[in-house]
Formats: C-alpha cells, sequence, structure tokens
C-alpha cells in the first residue's frame, strides 16, 4: 500500500477577495504521511507587491515592517516551491474555496497549472464540519472547544499555527473512520480473509456492570455542562437521557 501524503494548508492575504486585487502574503503547509506529522513544513512570508488594509493587519497581525524583516519575497520567486511541496498530495484546507482560489489566482498570474491539476486532491474541513456538525459553529476556534484542542498559543490568524491546530482538528474529526481500517491493515494480506475473520469474533458474555463513583458522576456533569455552553441549550445527550427515563415512568 503506497504512502498517503497530506498537506494541511493556510493562506493570509492582503484581504477577502482574489478577483479584485487582494494579494496573498503567508504560505503554511504542514505534511501529514499516514496521518503522522513528519516536521517537512513549508513556511513562507510573501511580499503581495502591494499595501495591507489596516482591516487585514487587525487580524492576522502582518505589516509591511513585519514582511521586510522577514525578508518576504515576491510570489513569482516562491511559486515553483510552492508548487513543488504540494505536488501531487492531498491538501486538506479549511474553507479550501478561499486558499485555492487565492493560489490559483497568483499560480495563473504566471501561467502555472490550477492547485487541482498539482495535487490529488482537496478536502475542505469546514464541508465536512459542517456535515457532521449541522446548525453549529463549525470555524477553527469553534472546532478546537468542541474536539478539546488547545489554541491558547493562538492570539492573532496566522498560517502555520493555523496549519498546525488544524491538523490536530482533523485527525479528530476523522480518528474514529481510520481507526479500523489501520487494524485491519495491519492484521491483513488478501491471503488472510479467515484470520481476520476469526480474530473478529465476539464471544457473547454476560457484561459486568461498573456504577459510577461520585467523582466520575461530577466529571460527566462538568462535560455535559461544556457540551451545553457549546450549543447554547441542552446537548443531545441530556434529552436522549431524560426521555429514556419518561419511558421507564
Amino acid at each position: 500500500m503506497s504512502s498517503m501524503r497530506q498537506i494541511i494548508l493556510d493562506t493570509e492575504t492582503t484581504g477577502l477577495s482574489a478577483q479584485n486585487g487582494d494579494r496573498l502574503i503567508e504560505f503554511a503547509g504542514v505534511e501529514m504521511v499516514d496521518r503522522r506529522l513528519t516536521g517537512n513544513n513549508l513556511h513562507l512570508f510573501v511580499d503581495p507587491e502591494r499595501d495591507i488594509p489596516a482591516e487585514a493587519i487587525a487580524i492576522h497581525g502582518i505589516t509591511p515592517e513585519r514582511l521586510k524583516k522577514e525578508n518576504a519575497q515576491v510570489f513569482a520567486v516562491v511559486a515553483q516551491q510552492i508548487a513543488n511541496y504540494i505536488s501531487g498530495a492531498e491538501l486538506v484546507i479549511h474553507n479550501a474555496t478561499f486558499d485555492v482560489g487565492f493560489l490559483n489566482m497568483e499560480f495563473n498570474r504566471l501561467g502555472m497549472p490550477d492547485v487541482e491539476k498539482i495535487t490529488s486532491k482537496v478536502t475542505d474541513t469546514l464541508q465536512m464540519a459542517r456535515d457532521r456538525y449541522p446548525g453549529q459553529k463549525n470555524s477553527l476556534d469553534a472546532l478546537c472547544t468542541r474536539l478539546e484542542v488547545d489554541r491558547s498559543k493562538r492570539v492573532l490568524h496566522g498560517a502555520l499555527i493555523d496549519c498546525e491546530l488544524l491538523a490536530e482538528v482533523y485527525l479528530a474529526m476523522t480518528r474514529s473512520q481510520f481507526s479500523l481500517v489501520d487494524e485491519l491493515t495491519s492484521l491483513s494480506t488478501s491471503s488472510q480473509t479467515q484470520e481476520i475473520a476469526s480474530y473478529y469474533q465476539i464471544e457473547h458474555q454476560a457484561l459486568k456492570v461498573i456504577s459510577p463513583d461520585a467523582n466520575e458522576l461530577a466529571e460527566h456533569e462538568a462535560y455535559l455542562e461544556s457540551l451545553d455552553k457549546i450549543v447554547s441549550g441542552e446537548c443531545l445527550w441530556r434529552k436522549w437521557s431524560q426521555s429514556g427515563k419518561d419511558q421507564l415512568v
């Protein structure tokens, strides 16, 4: 089985519209191979060849002075480096339309292929989150809170820190769908079907019921209260629990 290479990607820009003159000013990519961070990251500051509006600086904190300090190059200088880095990989991006739109605009200025032609796939974690948590806030901050990812080091938006947080969020959101596959892969070859089947046979035995103690009940209640805050109301566990009690009455 070939290794799965993924790039967790994020950008910062001078504004919201790649079609109306805004430009890329920061690029970051964090590499994962077979769901493990490799440390082969790419982080670049880019000279946008234009001013940076104050409202954009308020979000990401990148000023012309900082770009100068970071020795930022124009996109034409770093374009091939970025293309080589993402080539053939699956990109994992939160709100992929935005970042891919800016990268395509920059590549197209230089007559280079679109991101979709350079990479194998683009996965949008914002759409994943909307499918998994319909009707809830699905910003990166909200997902970090929901999935208990520590974002205490994140003061302003920054491409590299956002990539690192998104990597943890993505792994948390997809852990259940990969865990069984990983276990089967480690056990199986095409000639081991019977062995796998017998490995997962379950003996039906009476289950021992262990009641929670007072400390465990208190921790459970605290966790439910945190879920209530996230959904701004009563979490599903409380609703299901009450429904079960009603049926017993």
